[in-house]
Protein backbone atom coordinates (compact mmCIF):
# COMPACT_ATOMS: atom_id res chain seq x y z
CA UNK A 1 0.00 0.00 0.00
CA UNK A 2 2.58 2.40 1.00
CA UNK A 3 4.35 1.27 -2.61
CA UNK A 4 1.07 2.50 -4.47
CA UNK A 5 0.86 5.82 -2.25
CA UNK A 6 4.22 6.89 -3.45
CA UNK A 7 3.24 5.33 -6.79
CA UNK A 8 0.22 8.11 -6.96
CA UNK A 9 2.04 10.99 -5.27
CA UNK A 10 4.70 11.02 -7.73
CA UNK A 11 1.91 10.80 -10.58
CA UNK A 12 0.11 13.99 -9.52
CA UNK A 13 3.81 15.83 -9.20
CA UNK A 14 4.08 14.38 -12.84
CA UNK A 15 0.69 15.59 -14.27
CA UNK A 16 -0.04 18.72 -16.07
CA UNK A 17 -0.37 21.80 -13.79
CA UNK A 18 -3.82 23.74 -13.63
CA UNK A 19 -2.63 25.75 -16.86
CA UNK A 20 -3.70 22.44 -18.84
CA UNK A 21 -7.62 23.49 -17.46
CA UNK A 22 -7.24 27.08 -17.21
CA UNK A 23 -9.52 29.20 -19.65
CA UNK A 24 -8.07 31.06 -22.09
CA UNK A 25 -8.63 34.62 -23.07
CA UNK A 26 -6.51 35.81 -26.52
CA UNK A 27 -5.54 39.29 -26.80
CA UNK A 28 -5.28 40.45 -30.58
CA UNK A 29 -2.63 43.69 -30.90
CA UNK A 30 -3.39 45.54 -33.93
CA UNK A 31 -0.62 46.71 -36.10
CA UNK A 32 1.43 49.59 -34.71
CA UNK A 33 -0.06 53.16 -35.64
CA UNK A 34 -0.20 57.15 -34.93
CA UNK A 35 2.37 58.70 -33.05
CA UNK A 36 4.31 57.66 -30.05
CA UNK A 37 1.79 57.00 -26.76
CA UNK A 38 -1.40 56.55 -29.70
CA UNK A 39 -3.10 53.71 -30.25
CA UNK A 40 -0.36 51.31 -28.50
CA UNK A 41 -2.25 48.24 -29.22
CA UNK A 42 0.53 45.74 -28.21
CA UNK A 43 1.59 47.80 -25.06
CA UNK A 44 -2.36 47.88 -24.04
CA UNK A 45 -2.35 43.98 -24.55
CA UNK A 46 0.79 43.14 -22.88
CA UNK A 47 -0.16 45.72 -19.95
CA UNK A 48 -3.58 43.76 -19.43
CA UNK A 49 -1.95 40.05 -19.35
CA UNK A 50 0.57 41.68 -16.61
CA UNK A 51 -2.93 42.61 -14.57
CA UNK A 52 -4.56 39.71 -15.04
CA UNK A 53 -1.35 37.78 -14.26
CA UNK A 54 -2.72 36.03 -11.27
CA UNK A 55 -6.03 35.47 -11.74
CA UNK A 56 -6.68 31.48 -10.79
CA UNK A 57 -7.76 29.12 -13.54
CA UNK A 58 -7.29 32.07 -16.18
CA UNK A 59 -4.06 31.77 -19.13
CA UNK A 60 -3.76 35.14 -20.79
CA UNK A 61 -2.14 35.17 -24.52
CA UNK A 62 -1.08 37.88 -26.68
CA UNK A 63 -0.49 38.22 -30.85
CA UNK A 64 0.89 41.26 -31.80
CA UNK A 65 0.70 43.13 -35.21
CA UNK A 66 -2.96 41.33 -36.64
CA UNK A 67 -4.27 38.04 -36.92
CA UNK A 68 -2.57 35.07 -35.57
CA UNK A 69 -0.05 33.72 -38.25
CA UNK A 70 2.34 30.99 -39.03
CA UNK A 71 4.48 29.54 -41.78
CA UNK A 72 3.76 26.89 -43.70
CA UNK A 73 6.42 26.18 -46.85
CA UNK A 74 7.75 29.44 -46.35
CA UNK A 75 4.45 31.38 -46.44
CA UNK A 76 3.01 33.51 -44.06
CA UNK A 77 -0.60 32.03 -43.54
CA UNK A 78 -3.22 32.60 -41.17
CA UNK A 79 -3.04 30.43 -37.99
CA UNK A 80 -6.93 30.92 -37.08
CA UNK A 81 -6.05 27.41 -34.87
CA UNK A 82 -4.38 29.89 -32.10
CA UNK A 83 -7.75 30.92 -31.33
CA UNK A 84 -9.59 27.18 -31.17
CA UNK A 85 -9.26 27.10 -27.05
CA UNK A 86 -10.02 30.82 -26.13
CA UNK A 87 -13.23 31.49 -23.89
CA UNK A 88 -12.65 34.57 -24.82
CA UNK A 89 -10.78 37.22 -27.39
CA UNK A 90 -10.22 40.77 -27.39
CA UNK A 91 -9.26 42.35 -30.66
CA UNK A 92 -7.81 45.91 -29.95
CA UNK A 93 -6.47 47.65 -33.42
CA UNK A 94 -7.21 49.53 -36.14
CA UNK A 95 -10.54 49.37 -37.72
CA UNK A 96 -11.93 50.78 -40.86
CA UNK A 97 -11.67 48.44 -44.29
CA UNK A 98 -8.47 47.50 -42.91
CA UNK A 99 -9.76 46.01 -39.35
CA UNK A 100 -7.70 42.46 -39.26
CA UNK A 101 -11.56 40.59 -38.45
CA UNK A 102 -13.02 41.08 -41.85
CA UNK A 103 -11.88 39.18 -44.49
CA UNK A 104 -14.50 36.54 -44.91
CA UNK A 105 -12.51 33.93 -43.82
CA UNK A 106 -11.53 34.97 -40.62
CA UNK A 107 -15.46 36.32 -39.93
CA UNK A 108 -16.57 32.99 -40.48
CA UNK A 109 -13.72 31.66 -37.72
CA UNK A 110 -15.35 34.39 -35.46
CA UNK A 111 -18.99 33.26 -35.94
CA UNK A 112 -17.49 29.74 -35.68
CA UNK A 113 -16.50 30.42 -32.12
CA UNK A 114 -19.62 33.00 -31.21
CA UNK A 115 -21.86 29.88 -32.02
CA UNK A 116 -19.86 27.51 -29.75
CA UNK A 117 -20.23 30.89 -27.00
CA UNK A 118 -16.74 32.12 -27.10
CA UNK A 119 -16.61 35.70 -26.16
CA UNK A 120 -15.58 38.59 -29.01
CA UNK A 121 -14.71 41.97 -27.45
CA UNK A 122 -13.63 44.90 -29.33
CA UNK A 123 -11.77 48.06 -28.44
CA UNK A 124 -11.51 51.64 -29.79
CA UNK A 125 -10.91 51.92 -33.89
CA UNK A 126 -11.82 48.03 -33.56
CA UNK A 127 -15.70 48.88 -33.40
CA UNK A 128 -15.49 50.39 -36.62
CA UNK A 129 -15.83 48.37 -39.81
CA UNK A 130 -17.15 49.61 -43.15
CA UNK A 131 -21.15 49.10 -43.56
CA UNK A 132 -22.76 45.41 -45.00
CA UNK A 133 -20.70 42.30 -44.27
CA UNK A 134 -18.60 43.31 -41.73
CA UNK A 135 -21.47 45.99 -39.74
CA UNK A 136 -23.61 43.03 -39.61
CA UNK A 137 -21.14 40.79 -38.19
CA UNK A 138 -20.08 42.93 -35.51
CA UNK A 139 -23.89 43.58 -34.70
CA UNK A 140 -24.21 39.51 -34.22
CA UNK A 141 -21.08 39.91 -31.98
CA UNK A 142 -21.32 42.54 -30.07
CA UNK A 143 -24.85 44.03 -31.06
CA UNK A 144 -23.15 47.53 -32.33
CA UNK A 145 -20.46 49.08 -34.28
CA UNK A 146 -18.97 52.49 -35.47
CA UNK A 147 -20.11 53.61 -38.36
CA UNK A 148 -18.60 56.20 -40.49
CA UNK A 149 -20.02 59.53 -40.94
CA UNK A 150 -22.88 58.17 -38.70
CA UNK A 151 -20.87 58.14 -35.62
CA UNK A 152 -18.39 60.57 -34.05
CA UNK A 153 -15.04 60.38 -32.63
CA UNK A 154 -14.22 63.97 -30.87
CA UNK A 155 -11.69 64.36 -27.90
CA UNK A 156 -13.68 64.60 -24.48
CA UNK A 157 -13.47 64.21 -20.98
CA UNK A 158 -17.03 62.07 -20.08
CA UNK A 159 -18.12 62.33 -16.64
CA UNK A 160 -19.09 58.24 -15.53
CA UNK A 161 -20.37 59.27 -12.92
CA UNK A 162 -22.66 56.40 -12.53
CA UNK A 163 -22.75 52.79 -13.49
CA UNK A 164 -25.26 49.46 -14.22
CA UNK A 165 -25.74 46.64 -11.69
CA UNK A 166 -24.16 44.26 -13.98
CA UNK A 167 -21.01 42.54 -12.85
CA UNK A 168 -18.62 44.42 -15.66
CA UNK A 169 -19.44 47.43 -13.52
CA UNK A 170 -18.10 46.04 -10.17
CA UNK A 171 -16.00 48.31 -7.91
CA UNK A 172 -15.55 50.88 -10.57
CA UNK A 173 -15.79 54.36 -9.18
CA UNK A 174 -16.47 57.61 -10.93
CA UNK A 175 -14.07 58.61 -13.62
CA UNK A 176 -13.41 60.98 -16.31
CA UNK A 177 -10.49 60.31 -18.92
CA UNK A 178 -10.00 63.00 -22.05
CA UNK A 179 -9.86 60.34 -24.77
CA UNK A 180 -11.25 59.74 -28.36
CA UNK A 181 -14.22 58.39 -26.54
CA UNK A 182 -16.81 57.38 -29.79
CA UNK A 183 -20.55 57.90 -29.44
CA UNK A 184 -23.56 57.53 -31.41
CA UNK A 185 -22.95 53.45 -32.47
CA UNK A 186 -24.77 52.03 -35.08
CA UNK A 187 -27.37 49.46 -32.78
CA UNK A 188 -28.34 46.06 -34.20
CA UNK A 189 -31.91 46.07 -35.18
CA UNK A 190 -32.09 44.23 -31.45
CA UNK A 191 -30.50 44.96 -28.77
CA UNK A 192 -31.99 41.98 -26.63
CA UNK A 193 -29.33 41.33 -24.16
CA UNK A 194 -27.80 44.55 -24.84
CA UNK A 195 -26.36 46.59 -21.49
CA UNK A 196 -24.71 50.10 -21.59
CA UNK A 197 -21.74 50.10 -19.14
CA UNK A 198 -20.41 53.69 -19.87
CA UNK A 199 -22.42 56.17 -20.48
CA UNK A 200 -22.19 59.86 -20.43
CA UNK A 201 -23.82 63.26 -22.06
CA UNK A 202 -21.81 65.32 -24.07
CA UNK A 203 -21.85 68.81 -24.24
CA UNK A 204 -23.06 70.81 -26.92
CA UNK A 205 -19.42 72.39 -27.84
CA UNK A 206 -18.68 68.27 -28.19
CA UNK A 207 -20.81 67.48 -30.38
CA UNK A 208 -20.52 70.58 -32.44
CA UNK A 209 -17.00 69.23 -33.10
CA UNK A 210 -14.46 69.39 -34.19
CA UNK A 211 -14.27 65.55 -34.55
CA UNK A 212 -10.74 63.41 -35.47
CA UNK A 213 -11.83 62.98 -38.19
CA UNK A 214 -14.12 63.81 -40.62
CA UNK A 215 -14.14 67.35 -38.62
CA UNK A 216 -17.50 67.71 -38.70
CA UNK A 217 -19.82 68.44 -37.52
CA UNK A 218 -22.59 66.38 -38.48
CA UNK A 219 -26.57 67.90 -37.82
CA UNK A 220 -27.93 64.85 -36.52
CA UNK A 221 -25.27 64.56 -33.83
CA UNK A 222 -26.28 68.50 -32.76
CA UNK A 223 -30.22 67.51 -33.29
CA UNK A 224 -29.62 65.11 -30.42
CA UNK A 225 -28.66 67.61 -27.96
CA UNK A 226 -28.59 66.63 -24.40
CA UNK A 227 -29.31 62.73 -24.98
CA UNK A 228 -26.54 60.42 -22.99
CA UNK A 229 -24.20 58.37 -25.39
CA UNK A 230 -22.63 54.91 -24.90
CA UNK A 231 -19.02 54.52 -25.44
CA UNK A 232 -18.88 50.93 -23.24
CA UNK A 233 -21.64 47.97 -23.81
CA UNK A 234 -22.17 44.57 -23.29
CA UNK A 235 -23.68 41.47 -25.11
CA UNK A 236 -25.29 38.54 -24.30
CA UNK A 237 -26.34 36.68 -27.10
CA UNK A 238 -29.08 34.12 -27.54
CA UNK A 239 -26.67 31.36 -28.05
CA UNK A 240 -25.65 32.44 -24.24
CA UNK A 241 -22.00 33.79 -25.59
CA UNK A 242 -20.97 37.51 -24.39
CA UNK A 243 -19.42 40.20 -26.35
CA UNK A 244 -18.77 43.95 -25.27
CA UNK A 245 -17.51 47.18 -27.06
CA UNK A 246 -15.27 49.61 -25.74
CA UNK A 247 -14.57 53.30 -28.14
CA UNK A 248 -12.03 55.01 -25.56
CA UNK A 249 -8.52 53.62 -25.47
CA UNK A 250 -6.89 56.12 -27.82
CA UNK A 251 -4.60 57.31 -25.36
CA UNK A 252 -2.14 54.80 -23.81
CA UNK A 253 -1.53 56.67 -20.54
CA UNK A 254 -5.05 56.68 -19.50
CA UNK A 255 -4.38 52.79 -18.61
CA UNK A 256 -2.76 54.40 -15.56
CA UNK A 257 -6.55 55.68 -14.36
CA UNK A 258 -7.28 52.55 -12.23
CA UNK A 259 -11.70 52.65 -13.15
CA UNK A 260 -11.01 52.48 -16.97
CA UNK A 261 -8.70 49.77 -16.66
CA UNK A 262 -10.56 48.02 -13.97
CA UNK A 263 -13.96 48.23 -16.62
CA UNK A 264 -11.85 47.02 -19.18
CA UNK A 265 -10.07 43.97 -17.21
CA UNK A 266 -13.60 43.23 -15.35
CA UNK A 267 -15.24 42.67 -19.18
CA UNK A 268 -12.21 40.14 -20.15
CA UNK A 269 -13.01 37.89 -17.35
CA UNK A 270 -17.08 38.64 -17.93
CA UNK A 271 -16.33 37.73 -21.55
CA UNK A 272 -14.23 34.35 -20.06
CA UNK A 273 -17.44 33.57 -17.83
CA UNK A 274 -15.26 33.95 -14.97
CA UNK A 275 -15.90 35.02 -11.06
CA UNK A 276 -15.77 39.02 -11.21
CA UNK A 277 -14.48 39.59 -7.68
CA UNK A 278 -16.76 41.98 -5.58
CA UNK A 279 -15.33 45.18 -6.00
CA UNK A 280 -13.64 44.42 -9.29
CA UNK A 281 -10.32 42.91 -10.68
CA UNK A 282 -8.25 45.26 -8.57
CA UNK A 283 -4.21 45.95 -10.61
CA UNK A 284 -1.47 48.06 -9.54
CA UNK A 285 0.08 49.91 -12.61
CA UNK A 286 3.21 52.38 -12.56
CA UNK A 287 4.80 54.96 -14.58
CA UNK A 288 7.07 52.67 -15.76
CA UNK A 289 4.54 49.51 -16.49
CA UNK A 290 2.77 52.15 -18.81
CA UNK A 291 5.84 53.02 -20.33
CA UNK A 292 6.92 49.47 -21.15
CA UNK A 293 6.16 48.18 -25.01
CA UNK A 294 5.49 50.57 -26.89
CA UNK A 295 6.08 50.73 -30.18
CA UNK A 296 9.32 51.78 -32.00
CA UNK A 297 7.21 54.96 -33.56
CA UNK A 298 8.74 58.31 -35.05
CA UNK A 299 8.27 61.33 -32.49
CA UNK A 300 5.83 63.69 -34.05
Amino acid sequence: MKAFLTFVFLLLLSAPTSTAFAKQIVLIAGTPSHPPGMHEFRAGCLLFQKCLANIPGLEVTVYSNGWPTKVVGGTVVDDSDALANAAAILIYCDGGNGHPAIKPERVKVLDELAAKGVGLGFAHYGVEVPKGDPAAAMQRWIGGNYEHLYSVNPMWSPDYAQFPNHPVARGVKPFSDRDEWYFNMRWAESTNGLTPILVATPSDTVRKGPYVYPNGPYPHIIAASGRPEVMMWTLERPNGGRGFGFTGGHTHANWGDPNQRKVLLNALLWLAKLDIPADGVNSTVSEDDLKQNLDPKPQK
